[in-house]
């Protein structure tokens, strides 16, 4: 496995929940000498000095400011998300069946649910526990990192037309079976005691929690020759290593580069820590003013800003070409696609376009247009949330993979690269 794919399996491995997402990012930018800043709290910046910022534990956003000559710095962002569909725990989450002790869960996103049955599940997220006063509790984030759910299918001879298809009911057939109970089990508490015990917390004591069910595989290469990388949570990891990738590759003169890794993307990104949310408008400007610059200067700088969204495009399907468009197609290995749709789904134009092709040819960057079938409706991605909001430039480009919200996704082994290099250079041409 190549050094670019090694680093994303540890992203992967270490990213398993939008929080330990943005905990692995903030590693990142901190080996590279990036400084930590709060959203409430006074800046003092620097040039040729890289700034992060978690935002509400699940988002982030970082910068990198280059040498100034005294005009206004120009603004380049890269922008992807850190969640994807999966199980998420509810309240009161203990489900006795007979003595089967199951989870009480609900669908986050729009996950391929019979991708999660039959397989090692686990759990990570975090837990709130009372803390000095009422508005301060004490996060604590956890990561069980160890097989403890499953979601049992129900065997054919019960389901003879499994074959042919089964409707799955969220709130009866997804449930996972996690204990047996026994006598010496707390048949009504046995996950807030187990949940404390990871936390090192009296059950009394935590207030609420956010826990997410995530598949437990590893990454892997497959293929005669290692093309192929399977792996689950490639939507939208692959994305974020980009981000970071680019905004580590250095500095740009008299400019302002920033990633914005987003939560929520895969629920619509209506929250307070989401594309749809004020705090990038928010926090661009107080980036702007700490830097000296007024809100004329801010609104100047954003409205001929550039962003890159990134997500990840569907490649054409080895056993269902008919589902894709007849002539703008992608296959695993073409490097980076660059998603177009009259809809504005997803957020290009013939200038937005003409940018990042012109950068991918003049540095051998593997590329392909994409879009969907006229009479199938694609996905969505945060870039027209975003680009609507700020009004800025912003063409969506990924790479092209497989299993689309499956517990377990496919993607070409080289694209990756591909991506990383546009991102990286996008930062610095």
């Amino acid at each position: 496995m190549n050094e670019t794919l090694s680093v994303l399996q540890h992203t992967l491995q270490a990213s398993v929940s939008p929080y330990h997402c943005i905990m692995e990012a903030s590693r990142q930018l901190e080996e590279a000498g990036f400084q930590p800043l709060t959203l409430t709290g006074t800046w003092n910046l620097k040039e040729e000095q890289g700034y992060y910022l978690p935002v509400f534990d699940s988002s982030l956003m970082a910068f990198t400011i280059g040498r100034q000559n005294g005009s206004m710095p120009s603004l380049r962002m890269e922008a992807a998300h850190t969640d994807w569909p999966c199980l998420k725990l509810k309240p009161s989450p203990e489900v006795a069946t007979g003595r089967y002790g199951k989870l009480n869960v609900e669908v986050y996103g729009g996950p391929i649910l019979n991708t999660w049955m039959d397989r090692p599940l686990s759990m990570s997220g975090k837990v709130c526990i009372a803390g000095s006063d009422p508005f301060t509790p004490d996060v604590r984030f956890i990561n069980f990192k160890r097989p403890l759910l499953t979601v049992p299918n129900l065997a054919i001879h019960m389901n003879r037309e499994v074959n042919n298809g089964v409707a799955y009911n969220p709130q009866v057939d997804m449930l996972p079976l996690l204990t047996m109970i026994k006598d010496t089990l707390d048949k009504d508490h046995y996950f807030i005691n187990l949940l404390a015990r990871e936390a090192g917390c009296d059950p009394e004591a935590i207030l609420d929690y956010e826990i997410y069910v995530y598949n437990l595989d590893d990454s892997t290469t497959l293929g005669i020759e290692d093309e192929f990388f399977s792996s689950p949570r490639l939507d939208n990891l692959t994305s974020v290593q980009a981000c970071l990738s680019g905004i580590r590759a250095g500095f740009r003169e008299n400019g302002i580069n920033a990633i914005f890794l987003y939560d929520n993307e895969e629920i619509g990104s209506r929250t307070k820590q989401g594309a749809l949310s004020s705090v990038t408008d928010r926090v661009l400007e107080k980036l702007y003013a700490a830097l000296g610059f007024g809100r004329t200067d801010y609104l100047n700088a954003i409205m001929g800003g550039f962003l890159i969204s990134m997500d990840v495009a569907h490649a054409m399907h080895p056993n269902h070409t008919e589902k894709c468009d007849i002539k703008n197609q992608i296959f695993l290995g073409d490097g980076v696609a660059i998603k177009m749709a009259a809809s504005q789904s997803y957020s290009t134009d013939a200038s937005c376009i003409s940018v990042v092709e012109a950068i991918c040819k003049d540095s051998h960057i593997p590329y392909k247009k994409f879009s969907n079938r006229s009479d199938l409706k694609g996905g969505s991605t945060l870039g027209a949330l975003s680009s609507a909001l700020l009004s800025m430039k912003t063409v969506d480009i990924g790479v092209p993979i497989l299993a689309m919200h499956s517990a377990r996704e496919l993607m070409g082994a080289a694209d990756q690269a591909s991506l990383e290099a546009l991102a990286s250079k996008f930062f610095l041409v």
